[in-house]
């Protein structure tokens, strides 16, 4: 598949800030390895658009994917019991 190019929003370094210590680097490796394969097994599509969530433990990425430029774009990580409030908010 080849790999693709990895992007950050500009709100990911304050939500990374919110993550405790002890999940940053098992997101980070998450994140990097996304740049291999876009859809890793237990990825899952949100609604219509080309957005993508993988699980963490008890933390979700959210991420778009724009296979033409092979760009992955990091939309949010967020914990579980916030993520999908703001997702709703967010796809309005």
């Amino acid at each position: 598949m080849g790999s693709f190019r990895i992007k950050y929003r500009a709100s990911f370094e304050n939500e990374i800030r919110r993550v405790p210590r002890a999940h940053v680097a098992r997101i980070a490796a998450r994140i990097n390895s996304l740049s291999l394969d876009p859809f890793p097994s237990g990825s899952k599509k949100l609604g219509g658009e080309d957005v993508y969530r993988i699980r963490v433990g008890d933390y979700r990425i959210v991420y778009s994917l724009d296979t033409d430029k092979k760009t992955i774009i990091i939309e949010m990580v967020k914990h579980r019991k916030d993520i999908y409030r703001k997702l709703a908010r967010w796809q309005k």
